[in-house]
């Protein structure tokens, strides 16, 4: 179990005050809790009069959320954000004023050990924001057969070398099973040659492929978005900080195909160069915004 104190850094903070722009008795949605950040400057702009529902998979995220925004007007939900118009029924609330997605993975989770989301975990490759939910992911490495896992992670993880990936794990497991992310890291580092100008560690896209695939994220964003117009009030703001291509791209074309959002944001935003240099994994963050049309 990891500490209860954050180190996950908000990305983007003063975009999403700017383009929110969250008022005194607003009731705001953060989809993705995280290390808090994001959710407690909501619930400062809103203030007692409002509200912010602040949902996360990770009952370990919300653990540490219900020390540290004690007193703030937070309802913490452990919930899929795609299950957003379930629970708004649930809760009998009609609409809100906003909604937030921040779809990095939490340095928290970084850190942790021991589920796997470290290249360096000695621990079981799981990867699952919600270890109740679904099959971790050594359980793919396992079974999968050497085409549909090299697609999984050419698709997912947009790996050139995925074919070489795939058969390497086919071969290893044959032996024995893959079972923790330090081994599935040193395999992928053996089969991905080293860039002259390698900024990201060769198993990035790999362990990418297997997180988005075992938590089933992109078609929780796409529920998100199908449904986010009728969990808006007219002129409620939806704002979405994507990390990667896949993400940006369903954001972009959900906006564009449905004529109930007016894009605010017709190119993403980037964060300022200050940023990454304060916080470095606010490099890749892309955040576009649009509004419920009246």
């Amino acid at each position: 179990m990891r500490s209860m104190a954050t180190i996950h850094i908000p990305v983007m903070p003063r975009e999403i005050l700017e383009w929110l722009a969250p008022q005194p008795g607003e009731t705001m949605v953060d989809g993705t809790l995280g290390g808090a950040g994001h959710t407690r400057m909501l619930a400062e702009r809103v203030g007692d009069a409002g509200q912010v529902l602040s949902f996360d998979r990770d009952p370990q995220a919300l653990a540490a959320a219900e020390e540290v925004l004690r007193g703030l007007p937070i309802k913490l939900v452990h919930a899929n954000y795609a299950e957003l118009r379930s629970v708004l029924r649930q809760l009998e609330i009609d609409a809100v004023d906003g909604i937030l997605l921040d779809l990095g993975l939490s340095s928290d989770q970084l850190a942790d050990r021991e589920r796997g989301f470290s290249f360096e975990s000695e621990g079981p490759l799981d990867l699952r924001f919600d270890p109740t939910e679904g099959q971790p992911a050594h359980h793919l490495l396992a079974h999968l057969r050497e085409a549909p896992l090299a697609d999984l992670i050419y698709q997912y993880g947009e790996e050139r070398y995925s074919r070489r990936i795939a058969r390497k794990i086919v071969e290893v497991r044959r032996e024995r099973p893959l079972r923790t992310a330090a081994e599935l890291a040193d395999l992928v580092r053996k089969c991905v040659p080293r860039s002259k100008h390698e900024r990201i560690d060769r198993a990035t896209r790999t362990f990418q492929a297997l997180r988005i695939a075992v938590n089933d994220e992109l078609g929780a964003l796409e529920r998100l978005l199908r449904d986010a117009p009728e969990c808006l009030a007219p002129g409620g703001r939806i704002a979405i900080i994507s990390f990667h291509s896949l993400e940006d791209r369903i954001v972009k074309e959900a906006f564009r195909a449905d004529d109930r959002w007016e894009i605010l944001t017709k190119k993403p935003l980037v964060a300022t160069d200050d940023e990454v240099l304060q916080n470095p994994r606010a490099r890749s963050a892309k955040l576009r915004v649009a509004r419920r049309r009246s």
